[in-house]
């Protein structure tokens, strides 16, 4: 699973200078969905790195779903595992490559609808899913924008289940510093090489899709966790953040409502 949305115009959805979290959306709409289109026909698997954390995601969909929505969902490797416990997917990707490989390797499923569109741009109804989910995109998107449309979007007692990358305290004065640099790092790479080497038989990709996703990777800008931590914490709170190997963080949070009717958000256990 990869990210694929963007800012539809140059400035249409960049957060004011003095946001807290500088994202890579506010690209040329074509360049980025060139890029994916790009990407989609060089890489025909998909990244080891997202599919690792799959079954860790499931584990907190709740048991009934009738409706969920995922955004970013590339060639729908997570969307047909949403299938497998959802009565219905709704699948978005800004890619018209991703969606046609999506369906193609999906004509099996028919609980899955997938459509080319920017979240950004697409009226999401209130209240409508039980769960969403969103894999390797939020740092392509203004995070404080999409993560507000995707609690609006969620059901009372629905969960939202993100996977995305951060970026690495390079500073080795600062614990954090140590880790990310020093223990991830070392830990990560030997993982990484060996999950590609199981699952794709290569130690590293072929050379035209490092190329492709070296020229995506000069957009790329990652919230921090200190950022992702405090913006959380003001819209979503209680929710579960994690960070992982692989250089990825998860967040799980749960939309419910207290006796009253007041909105009461809490992560969901085991998380």
């Amino acid at each position: 699973m990869t990210a694929f949305f963007h800012c539809p115009l140059p400035t249409a959805h960049c957060p004011p200078p003095t946001a807290i979290l500088p994202t890579a959306h506010c690209q040329l709409p074509m360049s980025i969905q060139e890029e994916f289109d790009r990407i989609a026909l060089v890489s025909p698997a998909g990244s080891v790195q997202n599919s690792h954390y799959h079954n860790f995601l499931l584990r907190h969909l709740g048991p009934k779903c009738e409706a969920a929505l995922e955004i970013g969902c590339g060639k729908g490797e997570f969307s047909r595992r949403l299938a497998e416990k959802s009565e219905h997917v709704l699948a978005l990707d800004l890619s018209p490559e991703m969606i046609r490989i999506a369906r193609e390797h999906s004509t099996h499923v028919s609980n899955i609808d997938f459509q080319i569109s920017d979240v950004l741009r697409y009226d999401l109804p209130p209240e409508a899913f039980d769960c969403i989910a969103t894999i390797a995109t939020l740092h392509h998107l203004p995070l404080r924008e999409v993560l507000l449309k995707m609690k609006a979007a969620l059901k009372p007692g629905g969960v939202l289940l993100v996977l995305d990358l951060f970026k690495l305290e390079r500073n080795l004065f600062k614990p954090a510093g140590i880790f990310d640099s020093l223990l991830l790092n070392s830990l990560a790479v030997p993982l990484s090489l060996s999950l590609r080497l199981i699952h794709q038989h290569r130690l590293l990709p072929h050379r035209e899709v490092r190329a492709a996703w070296t020229e995506h990777a000069r957009h790329d800008i990652y919230p921090s966790m200190p950022e992702v931590r405090t913006l959380c914490a003001e819209i979503l709170p209680g929710a579960k953040i994690r960070r992982h190997l692989l250089w990825r963080y998860s967040m799980v949070w749960v939309k419910q409502r207290g006796p009253c009717g007041d909105e009461v958000s809490t992560a969901s256990a085991g998380a």
